[in-house]
């Protein structure tokens, strides 16, 4: 079931084209990895999504209906540009907007002090913001986004600034969530953190939709039949119409190969083509990476 769809979704700035019948569907209770470069019209859909702005034309559908202003309350939204009080006390804050998501009061402390806790945070509840650190601060603003507990959390940027530690704190906490039934919708520039964490993914560019899909079939997709093998044995290698010998090092244990299979021949028949010709102690085929998807998408594109 799709938790969220776009459908078609046009906005147009002044003369820049921000999104061209943009249409995506977000799975219930996935990650779904919202990509593209600088410009592409992420944040703007993150942005119609949210009710921030609405669209020219097209229709965004919440829950399997058109969205109504009332989902607000089962969203959660962190901006790429952080909105915090910094002569605000920590605490307060954090209760204000707790309590603008429709929490009670008791209700708010009683959650926030348990997310406080989780996040070594509580020696700062009575602190104004400005007297914690950047990475506190967000941390703060990621507590104020899930306090509530929607159904839907939309992460634009997360990881902005933050140290490997905190990042994988981050990353820990948006699993646990999405293991709960939360929808996320995750907008990054780091690969890494999608091959990681996101389920399916869209990539943007030029205010289009240019690639999506479920991240396994996605690098399916993509691959191009290689293949990593690691051989002992000092046989001389032979010219087979199978496969072609890119690149062969030399370690102190073993030969490493990558190797690229011509036809469509299967797997196992590489591997016994290969066999007869070494020992083989590792056999695995090469996916590309996100990273590398990326690049190579927005390049078709242009």
């Amino acid at each position: 079931m799709y938790f969220i769809e776009t459908e078609n979704i046009v906005k147009q700035y002044a003369r820049h084209l921000a999104l061209d019948h943009v249409s995506v569907n977000i799975p219930e209770g996935k990650i779904f990895g919202l990509l593209g470069p600088n410009g592409a019209g992420k944040t703007t859909l993150i942005r119609i999504i949210n009710r921030i702005t609405a669209p020219d034309s097209g229709i965004v559908r919440f829950d399997g209906r058109p969205m109504q202003p009332s989902d607000i309350f089962r969203t959660g939204y962190l901006p790429e540009e952080r909105g915090l009080y910094k002569k605000m006390k920590t605490g307060e804050q954090a209760i204000y907007f707790a309590r603008l998501k429709g929490l009670s009061r008791n209700d708010a402390r009683e959650r926030l002090k348990r997310w406080f806790e989780k996040f070594d945070l509580m020696p700062w509840w009575n602190k104004r913001l400005e007297e914690l650190s950047k990475g506190m601060q967000q941390k703060i603003q990621f507590i104020i986004t899930a306090v509530h507990q929607p159904d839907l959390l939309i992460f634009d940027e997360p990881f902005s600034g933050f140290d490997p530690i905190n990042t994988d704190l981050l990353k820990h906490e948006m699993l646990a969530l999405r293991d709960a039934g939360c929808t996320i919708v995750f907008s990054t520039h780091n690969m890494a953190s999608v091959e990681e964490i996101c389920d399916e993914i869209a990539l943007i560019n030029r205010a289009k939709v240019v690639l999506t899909g479920n991240i396994r079939d996605v690098r399916e997709q993509f691959k191009e039949n290689t293949f990593r093998v690691c051989v002992t044995g000092n046989y001389a290698p032979a010219t087979h119409g199978l496969y072609t010998t890119l690149s062969e090092r030399k370690t102190d244990n073993y030969t490493e190969l990558i190797v690229r299979k011509n036809g469509a021949d299967s797997n196992s028949a590489l591997l016994q083509a290969l066999s007869r010709q070494y020992e083989i102690h590792l056999f695995h085929e090469i996916l590309p990476s996100m990273h590398d998807i990326f690049v190579r998408a927005v390049k078709d594109n242009h």
